[in-house]
């Protein structure tokens, strides 16, 4: 027995669909359970393989964009709980109850005004019931619009670096800083890419923070590494005290490589890749350089097959690589960037173009990229929209960030890597 009946979700897969007119919607704007996210505990909810969500604690809450403010009619489409359960609605300011021993209620709440907005419930008594979906109409439901698919993260948002033409294919050294702002679970600030890899750091759980090196095998093999020819395999050449070092699959496959730091919002960490290319190989070595340090500490280093060029293809990225929190704002800051080339010739990279991922077209418009002064920065997630602050960044905008005027710190004297330092 449902509470509503409920209606097929099959169509509202991508975006809800939404009325354009400027009539309240005589159909309701449908958004299932497995949208929702649990507060203030992101894994306290368990999402069952037919989208409803059948046990949760604390606060479940739907986040949406609205055209406009004003009355907004919720039902709950849900399973009927097996004893009495009161239930509260909120929006903003504005709250109400529904008492599951009558059926077919519905409370109305106020949207307060055009933007993103949290529709949550609590559970204020009883057991909570299996639910389906939310209903909207009314005033407010007009030209709203919710993600309605599975992945519930925030767009993964990039910067990409370009250099000059005459230097692009002689690129051996790629330095840049990072600071984060903020420091959500699953985040994954990644400052120095290259076509073969990346270099970054993770909040991988409340306990524990890495920073990570990895690098791409060659092939087209992406999930399982065991099916990846051996040639076509990156081998592990050094790495540092207390680098935990494996291979990787499911985005790719590649060789792997991670030490536990405990780095803290605010700080600034240095990354630093060099590349050396040997004949149809290509060594790629990453260090790391903690906040205040004068001096670098090797991560790992990776040979891989089937390249012998330079680095190209830079970038940075910020990702909230699980699920569960994406709508916790994400927001970090790179800065000092610079690469050399195999003559020694150093280029400060002070433009950037911005882009994100297919998730950050229509479904996730929180995300951004800009310039504050002398850094970049990559902001997703929040559900925040602001665009006096171009919180809505356009694909392949242009940033430019202020001058640094000064080399990178410590690399007046560069780590030496020639190969019997790195074997």
């Amino acid at each position: 027995m449902h509470i509503v009946v409920a209606i097929a979700l099959a169509p509202v897969l991508g975006v809800t669909p939404c009325p354009q007119a400027s009539e309240p919607p005589t159909q309701p704007v449908v958004v299932p359970a497995f949208c929702s996210y649990a507060e203030p505990d992101a894994r306290a909810v368990r999402r069952e393989g037919d989208g409803s969500v059948s046990t949760w604690q604390g606060t479940l809450a739907w986040y949406g964009w609205f055209g406009q403010g004003g009355a907004l009619e919720v039902r709950l489409v849900a399973e009927a709980p097996a004893g009495p359960c009161t239930l509260q609605f909120a929006c903003g300011t504005s709250s109400a109850v529904l008492d599951l021993a009558q059926p077919g209620r519905s409370v109305t709440l106020a949207v307060p005004a055009r933007g993103y907005h949290a529709i949550r419930l609590t559970a204020t008594a009883g057991t909570v019931p299996v639910l389906r979906a939310i209903e909207l109409l009314g005033a407010a439901a007009v030209g709203c619009r919710f993600s309605a698919v599975e992945r519930r993260n925030a767009a993964s948002v990039h910067l990409g670096y370009p250099v000059p033409k005459p230097h692009a294919d002689e690129i051996e050294w790629f330095h840049c800083e990072l600071t984060p702002r903020t420091d959500p679970l699953w985040s994954y600030y990644m400052a120095t890419g290259f076509s073969r890899g990346y270099f970054g750091m993770q909040v991988n759980s409340p306990t524990e923070r890495r920073v990570i090196f990895s690098v791409w095998d060659s092939g087209s093999e992406a999930v399982d590494r065991g099916k990846v020819a051996k040639d076509d395999l990156v081998q592990l050449v050094a790495k540092g005290p207390r680098v935990r070092a494996s291979g990787f699959g499911n985005e790719g496959t590649g060789g792997h490589s991670h030490v536990v730091k405990p780095w803290c919002v605010g700080e600034t960490h240095g990354f630093l890749v060099h590349a050396r290319a040997e004949g149809t190989h290509t060594t790629y070595t990453g260090w790391y350089r903690a906040p205040e340090a004068t001096t670098w500490e090797l991560v790992s280093s990776f040979r891989a097959p089937k390249d012998g060029k330079l680095l190209r293809g830079l970038y940075s990225f910020n990702e909230n690589f699980a699920g569960e929190n994406g709508q916790r704002e994400r927001d970090c800051e790179f800065g000092n960037a610079w690469v050399r080339t195999v003559g020694g010739t150093w280029i400060e990279l002070v433009e950037a173009g911005f882009t994100h991922d297919e998730h950050g077209k229509e479904l996730r418009l929180d995300r951004s990229g800009g310039s504050r002064g002398k850094q970049f920065y990559l902001r997703n997630g929040g559900f925040v929209v602001d665009d006096a602050k171009g919180a809505v960044t356009g694909y392949g905008k242009r940033i430019v960030r202020e001058s640094g005027g000064a080399l990178p710190k410590a690399l007046a004297t560069l780590p030496v890597l020639e190969a019997s330092a790195v074997r």
